[in-house]
């Protein structure tokens, strides 16, 4: 059984390149080093005059830009979902298989007390 995969060790596993690359690109729009980047873009852009006021390659840029990105993190969080679906199932699975343990515990240990009662009884009776 220490052999045996998690289901999140499979889900990775089963991911294409094509996602794990949109994760990673989701995780980067995700953090401070891309909002710097942004900032000195921007920055670069409209003090380095690369274009007169206002802007329109960049206006186009930055569009296209959103428009990629927004595609990049619904494929990214339809993906989450997914995983959730996984793990919900897996726990699931786990919380059954663990009643049924424990209820077949609780017959056994019903079944010894009972006959640790049944030797009680005997030896009280052969006492009298």
């Amino acid at each position: 059984m220490a052999n045996q995969k998690s289901w999140h060790d499979l889900y990775e596993e089963e991911r294409s390149a094509g996602h794990r690359i949109s994760d990673k690109i989701t995780n980067f729009v995700g953090s401070w080093p891309f909002v710097y980047l942004h900032i000195v873009w921007f920055g670069f852009w409209i003090f380095y005059p690369v274009e007169s006021f206002p802007f329109g390659l960049l206006t186009m840029l930055v569009s296209l830009e959103a428009i990629l990105l927004s595609t990049f993190i619904m494929m990214s969080q339809n993906r989450q979902a997914e995983r959730d679906r996984r793990q919900a199932k897996a726990d699931y699975d786990t919380d059954v298989a663990a009643k049924e343990e424990i209820e077949d515990l609780q017959q056994r240990l019903h079944r010894i007390e009972t006959d640790k009662l049944e030797r009680i009884l005997i030896a009280v009776e052969k006492r009298e």
